[in-house]
């Protein structure tokens, strides 16, 4: 990635030589070129919140930033490139969005995400320590910037406005006014669920901001709660890719003796699905890991694993997350143990299980949706 300070060599996490996605983009060098132009100094705390793969901090690092970031694949993506270019084992500070900000910020610099939701919860929880004299610097894709963005900045933050646009990327600057009022946080939500839908009908789900679907049952998910397997006797599940937890909740409730291992990237998801499990009292152990799927988890060590894969990484459609995640699911689950998948009809998965497990057998469908087992022989 070309900067004002030379190149610096960046891959996502984790690495893989066949993967065609930077670990950046145009706004990314749209800000670090605007910095360098207009803040040079950057003097006192700086934050950048959002990094995706660590492309600001890594830039940055002779700043000292703090990052603050809800991907643990984000995260870990930052420390490799840290020590690729040769930047100091504590030149930045690592912190995710459920742990406490620092109490006072002079530079704030936003990614601007995907989830409106998450950047409203990002603000009103950095806005106490932003100052009049902070300087705030959001960047996105053209398509990633709307009315609505900047209505959030402006509503919590100050004064509003954008740039002119190069290479399809804007930036966003904010005039913070310490006197405004700001609203109060309405994250964590909490819902109750339809009826209908198996153990979890009229319960309810705690989401974080920036969980998928955070304030309705997406209908994928719905359609999987009604397809579940039975669990007979003590079973060791996991929810991959949890989100909310509401699947693994569902699980916990209909077979009191299961041990279900709840895990996601996302520090936002994996604390939603620590909420909701708890909020419903459902009985027998439950695990909260943040990580890449399965990793850690021992060989032939699962009876069941269930999955609602995604398709996008941020802005960009691929199949890459749910080939790692099928592929951790064969090696974690013991001989006759099965991963249970949802997806839209149009991706294919049946495909890619056949390769993996040699089998899949179709458990429901609709017009949209349908539900596959596959059996590690």
């Amino acid at each position: 990635m070309p900067t004002p300070w030379g190149e610096r060599v960046l891959t996502r996490f984790p690495e893989d030589p066949r993967e065609r996605l930077r670990a950046w983009d145009a706004s990314d060098e749209y800000l670090l070129r605007h910095l360098a132009e207009r803040h040079p100094s950057l003097s006192g705390t700086v934050v950048v919140v959002g990094d995706r793969w660590g492309a600001l901090v890594t830039a940055l690092a002779p700043h000292r930033p703090v990052q603050i970031t809800d991907s643990w694949l984000g995260q870990e993506a930052t420390r490799a490139n840290l020590a690729r270019n040769g930047a100091e084992p504590d030149a930045v500070r690592l912190l995710t969005t459920q742990d406490a900000p620092p109490d006072r910020i002079d530079v704030l610099l936003v990614r601007v995400p995907k989830s409106l939701a998450l950047l409203e919860d990002q603000l009103l929880r950095l806005a106490p320590a932003v100052h009049a004299d902070t300087v705030v610097v959001g960047t996105g894709m053209v398509k990633e910037i709307h009315t609505s963005t900047l209505n959030l900045f402006e509503r919590i933050l100050g004064p509003t406005r954008t740039s002119l646009a190069e290479k399809k990327a804007r930036l966003i600057f904010c005039t913070p006014d310490p006197a405004r009022g700001r609203p109060a946080n309405p994250w964590p939500l909490r819902y109750t669920l339809p009826d209908g839908i198996g153990p979890v009908s009229g319960r309810t789900v705690v989401n974080h901001a920036g969980v998928f679907c955070a304030d309705r049952l997406d209908i994928g998910t719905r359609f999987f709660l009604r397809h579940l397997p039975e669990l007979r006797g003590p079973r060791k599940v996991v929810d991959l890719g949890c989100g909310n937890g509401v699947v693994g909740t569902a699980v916990a409730l209909a077979g009191p003796g299961a041990e279900v291992l709840f895990t996601d990237e996302s520090f936002q998801a994996v604390a939603s699905a620590q909420a909701t499990f708890q909020a419903n009292g459902a009985p027998g152990r439950a695990e909260f890991r943040v990580g890449d799927g399965l990793s850690g988890v021992p060989d032939d060590s699962v009876d069941l694993v269930l999955n609602n894969p995604p398709f996008h990484t941020h802005q960009a459609t691929t199949d890459a997350t749910a080939w790692r995640m099928f592929s951790g699911a064969r090696r974690a689950l013991r001989p006759g143990g099965e991963l249970w998948v949802v997806g839209n009809r149009h991706l294919g998965y049946h495909v890619k299980l056949r390769r993996l497990f040699g089998n899949s057998r179709v458990v429901a469908s609709d017009p949209k949706f349908v539900v596959l087992k596959a059996v590690k022989r």
